[in-house]
């Protein structure tokens, strides 16, 4: 080819628009994982991975896990931020109430889950650097719409609270160069039987998703690391669900 073909040559690669990578060296602590967490881990940290559903009870590490396989991402230089979802549920109960503020002083109380987790796995400082360069943002699942995730890790927190169009909303913003993390507890919704996170589950937990790099993770009640207590709070509710669905399926004259 000469020379003024070259400089005449038309660059028809995709544009992807994504940010520069990260420069700053994390200083990510390694936990004492278990072999199940080392696990999803891998699993997230996969290239073929596209998507992960993840499900367990309170306690089995879901949302540690992802946060800490984000984080690995955007120190290996392989994406370029972090943004951490909830839904703006409210308990089923009750009611917070106005939240004051900005967008971004709104969203700290659904942040806080996140921020905990962070700081079981970097220094302050290096956390505070992350927020600051927008590095790790935090969003409500309503202002996703319209926006696509490339070069990022999104992760959606508390998914048993969404409906499924919100799950559907979600997992269609992944782009080029993305992962996405779904974490959810089905024993705990605020929402109940609107709850979206089954159903989409049992849609995508087949061969044909996973040659797709869409993956479901299930932790179980074995896989518990909060608390002892934690452990045994689950295994009560769980024996008493099952006395109540026997009640109802053999009721006494």
């Amino acid at each position: 080819m000469s020379k003024k073909h070259r400089e005449h040559k038309v660059d028809k690669s995709e544009h992807i628009p994504q940010r520069e990578k990260i420069k700053e060296e994390l200083r990510i602590r390694e936990l004492n994982w278990t072999e199940k967490q080392k696990k999803l881990i891998s699993l997230i940290l996969d290239k073929n991975t596209n998507i992960v559903f993840i499900s367990g009870p309170a306690g089995s590490s879901k949302s540690i896990c992802a946060i800490y396989s984000a984080l690995k991402l955007l120190a290996d230089k392989k994406i370029s931020s972090i943004k951490y979802l909830r839904t703006a549920i409210e308990s089923s109960t009750k009611s917070l109430g106005y939240l004051s503020g900005d967008k971004i002083q709104k969203m700290e109380p659904y942040l806080e889950p996140c921020l905990d987790k962070l700081e079981e796995l970097l220094p302050q400082s290096q956390i505070n650097n992350l927020i600051t360069d927008k590095r790790i943002e935090g969003d409500v699942i309503n202002y996703a719409r319209g926006r696509q995730a490339n070069n990022q890790i999104w992760i959606a927190d508390e998914t048993q609270n969404f409906v499924f169009s919100e799950i559907v909303t979600f997992i269609t913003r992944i782009g080029k160069f993305s992962k996405l993390i779904l974490c959810g507890d089905l024993s705990q919704s605020d929402i109940n039987s609107k709850s979206g996170y089954k159903a989409i589950i049992d849609i995508f937990n087949d061969e044909e998703s996973r040659a797709n790099g869409i993956h479901v993770f299930e932790f179980t009640k074995e896989d518990i690391m909060r608390s002892g207590t934690v452990k045994f709070i689950v295994e009560k509710l769980e024996k008493r669900k099952e006395e109540k669905h026997n009640e109802s399926m053999f009721p006494t004259s």
